[in-house]
């Protein structure tokens, strides 16, 4: 049978990234976080890669994928709104923004546009606190943010 175009690609890449490491399994984090960081997300064949490089079961693999927020196993948006629930978030109104960004793209937190362009995140704490309720958009945090500023950078990201 012959390998998918998908498969190879990632299967190459992820084999350049395991090459940086030594064959321990105390480098599956940092391992994981490059090939975060590489796709976007976490694919099975980088899994199934990673695996036999370190010589660990996928079920390890995933326990960790799974317990760090960091990680994600589907593919994110070319924009992706995380919106903080954390108790300072929630009690000053992020839940609005959550609700206003589910909306304004007709998607559910961990879905993608059919576009590619946007997805959205439920998040616990984004560390930002004070500056409650925060929403990002992949690594910028806006802060004691509203409905209408979600709305304002929503119309700026539709437009590019």
């Amino acid at each position: 049978m012959e390998e998918k175009c998908v498969d190879k690609k990632v299967r190459e890449e992820t084999n350049k990234i395991l090459k940086k490491y030594p064959k321990q399994k105390d480098e599956l984090i940092a391992i994981l976080n490059d090939i975060q960081e590489k796709f976007g997300y976490i694919p099975k064949q980088a899994q199934m890669e990673v695996s036999k490089y370190l010589e660990i079961t996928m079920a390890e693999i995933y326990g960790v994928i799974t317990f760090y927020s960091r990680f994600t196993l589907t593919p994110k948006g070319k924009y992706n709104i995380s919106v903080c629930l954390g108790t300072a978030c929630y009690v000053k109104g992020s839940q609005k923004i959550l609700d206003r960004v589910k909306e304004r793209l007709k998607i559910e937190p961990g879905e993608v546009t059919e576009d590619g362009k946007f997805s959205i995140d439920e998040v616990r704490c984004v560390g930002a606190c004070g500056l409650a309720p925060v929403f990002m958009v992949n690594e910028e945090v806006y802060g004691n943010a509203t409905v209408q500023m979600l709305d304002q950078v929503l119309d700026e990201l539709c437009n590019k």
